[in-house]
């Protein structure tokens, strides 16, 4: 393993545009990423939720295939060994008779090291997602990374933030797909606050990252018809501190690059408790 003080890597975030139903040509943008982050020099690449057939898209399950070996997640698996990087991303998993809202962290071997399906799933996408059954953290040369998304970050009392820093993680991946209504006046009401908040405490009371990429486009069909999504990407440092912001808007495509160094562990299950008292200056 790499020395607490030496592991320093540069993350990127492809906040990319994704067209409902278009599993193909959504395929091809998030690849054409993936080469770009690694040219850019980046170990880990993340992308967005639901980037093969868009978020609560109406083809969702006629699109969704298995993981590790269907097709889609292949796709990712083979950037990942070819480009020699991390890659994190959201996709529609088809196992049996259900369908996940799931995303996949990716090895530079090509192997799926975690294997997430989303457990706070807005009511919105019941019809279209089944339950989410896991959750768990991975330990590379790198850092230990847990994996969530989207609306998990803001469950009540961000329990599933603060269970992966509780297991370890040191960065939090979080592929994301947020999105205003029609008339969204982002001059006078900038989108993300909740977003920063809810990183922000569990990033300063686990001393870990928190990275949400988040894709651009409109959405066509589903609940969600004609809402954005409209990136506003965002990577939170251990101190809650916003230390990448993307830019926000329907066509805001870009990718994001950003150095991260994992901070060491100061507690570990209740010396947890110990810590907050001394950070808070309870109890003093």
């Amino acid at each position: 393993m790499i020395p607490e003080d030496h592991r320093r890597f540069k993350l990127a975030l492809g906040q990319m545009a994704v067209a409902g139903g278009d599993r193909v040509g959504n395929l091809q943008r998030a690849v054409r990423m993936i080469h770009a982050a690694a040219e850019a020099g980046a170990k880990v690449m993340l992308l967005p939720e639901a980037l093969d057939a868009g978020w609560t898209s109406p083809q969702s399950r006629e699109l969704a295939t298995s993981i590790p070996d269907g097709s889609t997640c292949r796709i990712f698996r083979e950037a990942a060994r070819g480009c020699g990087l991390y890659v994190c991303a959201g996709l529609t998993e088809r196992s049996g008779e259900s369908v996940y809202n799931a995303a996949v962290l990716i090895s530079p071997a090509g192997e799926v090291l975690l294997h997430h399906r989303k457990l706070n799933e807005l009511e919105i996408g019941h019809d279209v997602y089944d339950q989410g059954d896991r959750l768990g953290v991975v330990r590379t040369p790198l850092a230990t990374f847990g994996l969530m998304i989207c609306a998990d970050g803001f469950v009540r009392d961000q329990i599933v933030s603060r269970t992966l820093g509780l297991m370890g993680a040191d960065v939090i991946l979080a592929p994301s797909a947020w999105a205003v209504p029609p008339g969204f006046d982002n001059a006078a009401t900038p989108y993300g606050a909740g977003w920063r908040e809810n990183f922000g405490a569990v990033a300063r009371d686990y001393r870990l990252w928190v990275a949400g990429c988040s894709n651009v486009g409109r959405i066509r069909g589903g609940p969600w018809n004609d809402h954005a999504c409209i990136g506003c990407s965002l990577v939170v440092d251990p101190f809650g501190r916003v230390a990448l912001a993307g830019p926000y808007g329907e066509q805001a495509e870009t990718l994001l690059t950003i150095e991260i160094q994992p901070e060491p562990r100061p507690a570990r299950g209740t010396g947890w408790n110990g810590f907050w008292r001394k950070s808070t200056g309870a109890g003093q």
